[in-house]
């Protein structure tokens, strides 16, 4: 097993480089099934999900190529339906752009119910809907999908009953080879959404709309490979962005796309702190005194649900009460227990939480319960004083790209230990 250590303390200076984007990349990767030929995919994060899709396409019988540490060749024209390891599916989310991708291609799917972060209840309702629209019978079982279409993926209209980031791509890659065009009504508008449907588009789709809320698919005979660069992970960005506010430090966070950070932007200059936007990155420089906000998450453009752990942290720093509404999942909580080791004063009721900011954490022995509670416990340790050690880091390895090595170069006291198994 590993964990992290981090002597906390230390104000953060200086450059870190944003790696390629988590939800890009797993989209892209498993949408590449839809391909009968050979794709590049550049800028891809080197992150356990990422690892862990292109095992999925390798056991499906594609062949896989690292070029360099973010590039990657990938073969799909001997990929076969219903071959998706259930052991590897059931450890990611993202896993269920495999049955939208073998619905589209073959018309046929069975894949293994996905896995992830446990945010409470996920249904995948909504990815249901869709394929049934587009002409699927889909039939779930305990531990998988299966998907037919006899007569082929047709087109037709969508209307999601929730804003869904999933079901909107699982909709745009099962489309994509329909026969006649679909229409995908109350899509999502996350840049990843925007980046999946360019990705198919630069592979002969015919996608309009990504973006909005009205998505158009006029469905194509083939797609072709193509070289395709990752846009950068926003999420990864806004991390560092509260780190170097937690700490009191300047950052240069580059490498970014600047415009997809501006709800959080906004929400760090409300606090004092200081944000400059240049071309590609964001400079963060402390505030005199971090000062309380109220944050509700929202789909994009609105706050992020993934930002929404760290930006915690932060708050527990600030002078005043905060609250905080979780408007996404019902489960976002869970790291509240752990901040609470590090004497943060928070208390949830339902989907909101009251944050008492005090004046400095304390260290504790904390775990990472999921992903970016993860990120949110190194931020807690960073600005606590005396030494933090987080277990289950294995939930942080999926999504940030060497987060360790970026810290230490910027100034932090951090490592990671290997402990033996018990």
């Amino acid at each position: 097993m590993e964990k992290i250590v981090i002597k906390g303390g230390r104000a953060l200076h200086g450059r870190v480089e944003v790696s390629g984007m988590k939800n890009a990349a797993v989209g892209v990767i498993l949408s590449t099934i839809l391909i009968d030929g050979v794709t590049v995919l550049e800028n891809l994060p080197a992150i356990s999900d990422v690892t862990l899709s292109l095992q999925i396409l390798s056991s499906m019988g594609a062949v896989v190529e690292q070029i360099d540490p973010t590039t990657y060749q990938i073969d799909t024209r001997n990929v076969k339906p219903g071959t998706a390891p259930l052991e590897m599916v059931r450890k990611m989310r993202a896993s269920y752009y495999v049955i939208g991708a073998e619905l589209g291609r073959f018309h046929q799917s069975k894949v293994g119910c996905p896995g992830g972060c446990d945010f409470g209840i996920r249904p995948i309702d909504q990815h249901i809907k869709c394929f049934e629209a587009l002409g699927a019978a889909v039939h779930v079982t305990k531990h998988y999908v299966e998907a037919q279409a006899p007569d082929g993926i047709r087109g037709d209209q969508i209307y999601f009953d929730s804003v869904s980031v999933g079901a909107t791509m699982n909709g745009i890659i099962a489309a994509a080879l329909a026969d006649g065009t679909t229409v995908i009504e109350n899509a999502a508008r996350e840049p990843h959404v925007v980046d999946l449907a360019n990705f198919l588009n630069t592979c002969g789709a015919r996608i309009t709309g990504a973006g909005t809320d009205v998505i158009k698919i006029k469905g194509v005979k083939r797609l072709h490979g193509c070289t395709y660069a990752i846009i950068p992970d926003m999420i990864e960005a806004a991390t560092y962005m509260i780190a170097a506010a937690a700490t009191g430090g300047t950052l240069e966070i580059c490498n970014v796309i600047p415009k997809h950070l501006e709800s959080v932007s906004a929400k760090l200059e409300e606090m004092g702190v200081q944000i400059e936007e240049l071309d590609d990155s964001v400079i963060v420089a402390p505030a005199d005194r971090l000062r309380r906000v109220n944050i509700k998450t929202l789909p994009y453009p609105g706050f992020p649900t993934d930002v929404h752990p760290q930006m915690s942290v932060l708050l527990c720093l600030a002078n005043g009460i905060s609250h905080v509404s979780e408007g996404v999942w019902d489960n976002r909580f869970r790291y509240v227990e752990e901040l609470r080791r590090m004497g943060a004063d928070i208390e949830v009721n339902g989907k909101v939480a009251t944050i008492t900011g005090c004046e400095k954490l304390s260290c504790a022995k904390v775990r990472a319960v999921d992903l970016r509670a993860g990120a949110a416990m190194i931020i807690a340790a960073l600005a606590a004083e005396g030494k933090t050690e987080i277990d289950d880091i294995y939930h942080i390895q999926r999504g940030y790209d060497n987060i360790v090595g970026k810290l230490e170069k910027v100034g932090a006291d951090i490592r990671m230990v290997t402990i033996p198994d018990e």
